[in-house]
């Protein structure tokens, strides 16, 4: 369309609204099917097969699987001839044990219905309007690897709705880097001829006392926690090796980075110390933290007005999602949705509970607002579109 031709904010708006009634029923039993068949990170064929069912028989184009993972996908609509584009992100693992008490189910939901709501409207809004199926989020996280590979190099926004117990904008995440140490030492009878040993399990022991020291001077946005993976076989046996498994934070991926390189001093101190030797591994993608878009952060303001959502504990911190990778490499938006009250946390039997309640299913009309008008409130309005791809770029 052209010139007196296209529809303005309002009329979309309008349109939008229409379309969330007519595929809200097909949204919600969804989420019902996903909530009722639980998949855990990696191993998410049902769910994707059932999303990707879906939308190709409301006429999309659909990759899958996509981007190297089995369960992962990308869905277009029509043709691909706009001259910018926008990627709604779909989350759909659950936890181990206790099924969607992330809410998984019900944010993949919220994202089919905006993508549907808003697939009509490409012409209008310049833009390509693509449903990026993102698995694994739970544990290696995909949208990680599919940052890096280059998967929303070409998007002009991403975004989607999480769950919780308060309404939030942004989610405080942080970056976060995920490693095992491993240290060597020498095996000896612990009791006959302990001088003949050297202690791995006293580099890990070390190890934890020198980060506990570390602690003092850090950033009060740092998160160390760790664990010991491997102490020795048995207490007879000075251990030959010994490893530990750390999660470390911080708001900031460059001071993570130079934390990382303190705690590796942590290490190398103690290896000094007990005379054994270590070795460091990755055991995950590194996330990164989510990079704040402030134009994009008022206009989802402006939405949480309109809706009449109550905002929460802006400073809350949330921990890490690999969606943080994807803001280093476009504008990206992660607002949170109350389903639940405060009291009750994700990660539980409580909230998995409370994914097919009646706030739930509001919830998922709510999220596909949000998700909507942020993007025709920016896809309309030149001005906001280049003030968020000013704010990203700086």
């Amino acid at each position: 369309m052209k010139g007196n031709d296209m529809k303005n904010y309002e009329q979309l708006k309008q349109e939008a609204y229409l379309n969330i009634e007519k595929y809200k029923k097909l949204c919600n039993d969804l989420n019902d099917f996903l909530a009722d068949n639980p998949e855990i990170s990696g191993k998410e064929f049902q769910a994707s097969q059932r999303i990707v069912e879906m939308l190709r028989k409301q006429g999309y184009d659909v990759e899958y699987p996509f981007a190297g993972y089995e369960t992962a996908f990308k869905a277009t609509f029509g043709q691909e001839k706009h001259s910018r584009k926008i990627a709604i992100m779909t989350e759909y693992d659950a936890l181990p044990g206790i099924g969607h008490a992330c809410g998984h189910c019900t944010s993949a939901a919220i994202s089919i219905l905006a993508g549907l709501s808003l697939k009509e409207m490409q012409e209008d809004l310049d833009a390509d309007i693509h449903i990026i199926g993102t698995p694994v989020e739970e544990t290696d996280g995909a949208k990680c690897t599919m940052a890096k590979n280059g998967v929303f190099d070409p998007y002009d926004m991403a975004l989607m709705v999480h769950l919780f117990g308060e309404n939030l904008l942004a989610p405080k995440l942080q970056a976060l880097d995920s490693f095992v140490y491993k240290f060597h030492g020498k095996s000896a009878h612990a009791s006959a001829a302990p001088w003949e040993g050297n202690n791995a399990l006293n580099g890990v022991q070390l190890m934890f006392h020198a980060i506990d020291m570390l602690r003092q001077h850090v950033k009060p946005d740092v998160r160390i926690h760790g664990v010991i993976r491997d102490g020795g076989l048995a207490p007879n046996i000075v251990p030959e090796t010994a490893s530990a498994e750390f999660y470390v934070r911080s708001m900031s991926r460059a001071y993570l980075n130079d934390l990382m390189r303190k705690i590796d001093d942590c290490a190398k101190g103690a290896a000094i110390a007990t005379q054994t030797t270590f070795e460091k591994m990755l055991t995950a993608e590194s996330y990164d933290n989510l990079k704040e878009n402030d134009t994009g952060l008022a206009v989802l303001a402006e939405i949480y007005r309109e809706l009449g959502l109550e905002l929460g504990d802006t400073e809350k911190v949330f921990g890490s999602s690999d969606a943080g990778n994807v803001s280093m490499v476009c504008p990206t938006f992660h607002p949170i949705l109350q389903i639940v009250e405060p009291t009750v946390a994700i990660h539980t039997r409580e909230f998995a509970d409370a994914v097919k309640s009646p706030k739930a299913y509001e919830g998922i009309i709510k999220g596909a607002k949000i998700l909507i008008l942020q993007v025709l409130k920016i896809f309309t309005d030149k001005n906001k579109f280049e003030a968020m791809k000013k704010d990203f770029d700086n």
